[in-house]
């Protein structure tokens, strides 16, 4: 379901935010909100979510430039600009980006 106007002004104020900051202090670094991760959720069950705003590592974006799969390596930041499902945000989104760091293939 797509996100209300209001919540994606505030993502998109930080992703420009954010690239401006790469921008002064060049960083390898690449910001988006295009980025889909794979994340497993408590249940064991495979997704992708997109947050709303990807920082990612310059050569990780272009390892692969091709591909249409999911990332299922750990990026720099992942952003989810809380929503009045507050619960998802802060409970069930964190724990699933947190298990990126330990899942291994």
């Amino acid at each position: 379901m797509r996100a209300t106007r209001g919540h994606d002004t505030i993502a998109d104020g930080l992703l420009f935010a954010f690239n401006d900051e790469i921008r002064r202090d060049p960083l390898n670094l690449k910001v988006t909100n295009k980025i889909v991760l794979r994340t497993i959720d408590s249940t064991g069950q495979e997704q992708g979510r997109i947050p709303n705003v990807s920082v990612i590592d310059e050569a990780q974006w272009a390892a692969n430039p091709s591909a249409y799969a999911a990332f299922t390596e750990p990026i720099q930041l992942a952003v989810e600009v809380v929503s009045t499902n507050w619960e998802d945000d802060y409970v069930d989104k964190l724990d699933e980006y947190q298990r990126l760091q330990i899942l291994e293939y």
